[in-house]
């Protein structure tokens, strides 16, 4: 009887220790794949898409003043980041050729001016003797046409008079607005010339406590920037801090550089310290919409996909946009679960989205639940599932 059941307890032993080894080694594979992969939670929270670009900060309005006369320069009485007010004298140009000129169109307007009294002089005179019917009909009507001309000749005086103290007047160079000099573009000695093209002598900005940026923003953004909409931007100079501003004007006229279109957009901004100066470089960011309370899903699970996915991930519903559907115009999104043991995939419809969270519309998933977002690195199988027990060699 003994000989007959002694060979059952070899077989109970094993039997116990093939159960210790599964339950020490098999049921770890759900484990084993929750330190494989990195998870993380949905979330609700208010959730805003923005459209960014880049643009210079320039003065509202920025008044170029030039010369309408040709000449060397003789005085300069402002220079860089000066305050000006209007009409105050900035530089000064040679007047010696002016006043010249001035003072010979003044001897040449006395000329005709005797001229025109001896004409009216003899006028009279002819006048007295045709109606005494001395002279003929003819030679009255050549006085009367002398005095005319005589006339014509003082008033032709008299404007290139007034033209020449004109000329004498621009070679003082005078501010058209009150406002600072940012730009000055002449030196004593210089010598301007105003014959074809007004050359710029000095920038003016008007006012710089407002300010505003010429952004040019991409054609496909352009759709969704209105004016009102809040802005939001930095510069290098202040890396910490944040302005703000507002859209004030997007521009018809595009701009094509090598086949990409963008628009100017005008943004309006209060520069009460005058800390911000024109000719910075903004970085624009406008909120195009918002959400409060959102699903908020990380935009690395929606990224993320398994090195080896299971095959029926790839019938999946919303894994894929809808035919006849371009990809950009596609409202949905796959991430990737743990349950059961295994990485399973689940649909999900999308909203928008701010570069790192995307608004989860609709789908299986609340907040709370985790989705995988990476994997931690760990040594996978050929099937990517859980590993088998592993043994050190001896």
């Amino acid at each position: 009887m003994k000989s007959k059941f002694a060979w059952r307890w070899p077989a109970l032993v094993l039997v116990i220790v093939a159960a210790g080894l599964y339950a020490a080694f098999g049921l770890r594979g759900g484990d084993d794949l929750a330190q494989r992969y990195k998870q993380q939670s949905l979330v609700r929270g208010s959730l805003t898409q923005s459209v960014s670009a880049n643009g210079t900060l320039n003065p509202v309005i920025l008044v170029s003043v030039g010369t309408q006369v040709s000449g060397t320069v003789k005085k300069l009485h402002v220079d860089y980041n000066a305050r000006v007010q209007k009409d105050q004298v900035l530089a000064e140009l040679d007047d010696v050729l002016f006043a010249a000129q001035v003072g010979q169109d003044q001897a040449n307007l006395k000329s005709a001016q005797a001229s025109l009294d001896l004409a009216s002089v003899n006028e009279k005179r002819a006048q007295s003797l045709f109606a005494q019917e001395y002279i003929s009909r003819q030679e009255l009507d050549q006085a009367i046409q002398a005095k005319k001309t005589a006339a014509a000749q003082v008033e032709q005086g008299m404007a290139a008079l007034k033209r020449s103290r004109a000329n004498l007047g621009y070679s003082v160079i005078r501010s058209p607005v009150s406002g600072v000099v940012v730009d000055r573009s002449i030196d004593v000695g210089q010598t301007v010339a105003a014959s074809f093209q007004t050359p710029t002598l000095f920038k003016i900005a008007q006012d710089l406590s407002k300010m505003q940026i010429d952004s040019a923003f991409a054609e496909a953004d352009i759709g969704q920037i209105r004016e009102g909409q809040k802005v939001h931007f930095n510069v290098d100079a202040f890396p910490n801090r944040a302005f703000h501003g507002v859209v004030r004007l997007i521009r018809l006229n595009p701009t094509t550089v090598q086949n990409v279109v963008t628009y100017d957009v005008v943004i309006a901004v209060d520069n009460p310290d005058q800390v911000l100066l024109p000719g910075m470089t903004a970085y624009v960011n406008i909120g195009v919409a918002h959400r409060e309370d959102a699903l908020l899903v990380s935009n690395a699970a929606l990224r993320f996909k398994p090195a080896e996915a299971p095959q029926e991930a790839a019938g999946k519903p919303g894994a894929k946009p809808e035919p006849g559907k371009k990809k950009r115009d596609a409202a949905s999104g796959t991430v990737w679960v743990l349950r059961g043991g295994q990485i399973k995939p689940v649909s999900l419809t999308i909203g928008i989205s701010d570069g790192r969270n995307t608004e989860v519309l609709a789908g299986e998933l609340k907040a709370g639940d985790q989705v995988i977002v990476a994997e931690n690195g760990q040594a996978k199988g050929k099937s990517g599932g859980p590993q088998g027990p592993q043994f050190r060699p001896f």
